[in-house]
């Protein structure tokens, strides 16, 4: 369905939209299934083996499973740019990640608006979801829609900005029982946009005034996480000093009714980890240099180095050879029970035990043999040996390894090796060591 869509508040009329979800992720497809119960959605992605596999009816993220594909039967999937065309209503949600320099890496938002350009007509609305820094969709991205497209913003085209709220692995968290901010480039295109957003989220919307405050309420929310569970990490660092169990102590603090129950650990995945980085990216732009935000990242940025020293000073107190000692790592996704592996700094710990010479093993049932090693180079093992290893890290908070128990996960190491949890999966009487 094509044609100018009515923008007005007194006669608000979705129905006319025929919507299409601009990358098929942890982000988008959930977004294209709720969407796919109510309405025809055309659900893109340039990745032609991941069209072919939801076709199919196979969610490899398992975040949709098998009967929620089937019941969005509106829904349908294609690579081919042309099939857009037919479409007047775009949601991005596309990646946002940083480069290798942590600075905001806006390709894949800009190659996605380039796309659209080329099909943009006049009355159609595109909206982002991708996490950017304030100013991004007006600044960044539409121009490109402008210039690709000839077009003129706010009078041919549109744009509206809903921060995407997923949480990967979350079976309890959905996209719609977790409130939307909507906003619109006017005041009646945020209504237009709102209204759509109603029709799927059953939490209910919080309709901002203007995209920027959209968007800045989204990268603060994860900047904030990021700043707290820096804070703790670093009370782990001077409670390890002290000789004293950091998780014991946050028990005892979380008795009070307002103290935040935040724990220390490594801090990656597509958000928490990268989000920071877009805000303070912008406020240097702008001559103003971030303190405690980038004091946060420097610290979570360090956590991998001060696992595997830890771990390393253990190992020799009980006198075994560093070099070439055999480490087992459990866990390589950024997050328990999840496959997701983007940002995971669980890399930095097998990094940092590679440079000591030591051979590591990771072991993770959730993740993708092949998405590790073309991710990160890494490869994984499906069946960890018994009785093998000199260390055993426990890195991710898996239901298989909770399974497991402190007999089980102590099966894979030597009669004389260490324990190391990371994710208090275990009592403190089980393990060698906690963080």
């Amino acid at each position: 369905m094509s044609g100018t869509i009515p923008f007005t508040t007194s006669s608000l009329n979705t129905s006319v939209f025929n919507l299409a979800v601009i990358g098929l992720g942890y982000v988008g497809l959930p977004l294209a299934v709720e969407f796919g119960k109510k309405r025809p959605v055309l659900g893109f992605d340039i990745n032609t083996k991941r069209i072919s596999a939801l076709k199919s009816g196979k969610d490899h993220t398992l975040e949709v499973d098998d009967t929620e594909l089937k019941e969005a039967a509106y829904l349908s999937f294609s690579a081919d740019v042309d099939a857009l065309g037919e479409c007047n209503c775009y949601i991005v949600t596309v990646p946002t990640p940083i480069d290798e320099y942590k600075r905001p890496d806006l390709t894949p938002l800009v190659e996605a608006s380039e796309m659209l350009g080329r099909v943009l007509k006049k009355g159609d609305i595109v909206i982002y979801e991708s996490t950017v820094y304030p100013g991004a969709t007006e600044d960044d991205c539409v121009p490109v829609l402008e210039r690709i497209s000839g077009l003129k913003f706010n009078q041919d085209f549109f744009c509206g900005y809903s921060p995407e709220r997923i949480n990967p692995g979350d079976k309890e968290h959905r996209v719609t029982t977790i409130k939307k901010v909507t906003s619109g480039s006017t005041p009646e295109i945020a209504e237009v946009v709102d209204a759509l957003y109603r029709e799927i989220i059953v939490a209910g919307t919080h309709k901002a005034n203007s995209i920027r405050v959209a968007e800045a309420a989204k990268v603060i929310e994860n900047t904030q996480r990021d700043v707290n569970i820096a804070l703790i990490n670093e009370l782990a660092l001077i409670f390890n000093k002290m000789g004293i169990d950091t998780e014991a102590v946050l028990e005892a603090a979380g008795t009070k009714w307002n103290f935040l129950p935040f724990r220390p650990g490594l801090v990656g995945g597509h958000c928490i980890g990268v989000d920071p980085y877009y805000l303070t990216h912008k406020a240097q732009s702008l001559g103003y240099h971030p303190e405690m935000i980038l004091a946060g990242r420097r610290l979570n940025d360090g956590m991998g180095q001060y696992v595997v020293s830890q771990l390393v000073k253990a190992m020799m107190k009980k006198r075994i050879h560093v070099e070439g000692a055999r480490v087992l790592v459990l866990g390589f996704a950024f997050k328990e029970n999840c496959p997701d592996l983007r940002n995971t700094r669980v890399v930095d710990v097998v990094n940092e035990l590679q440079d000591y010479g030591v051979n590591v093993d990771i072991h993770d049932p959730w993740v993708n043999p092949e998405e590790a090693q073309a991710e990160y180079g890494l490869q994984t093992v499906a069946n960890p040996d018994s009785a093998a290893y000199d260390a055993v890290l426990i890195a991710v908070g898996h239901q298989q390894f909770k399974a497991l128990g402190p007999e089980g996960i102590r099966a894979f190491g030597k009669p004389k090796h260490v324990l190391y949890d990371l994710k208090y999966i275990l009592a403190a009487e089980d393990v060698d060591l906690r963080l």
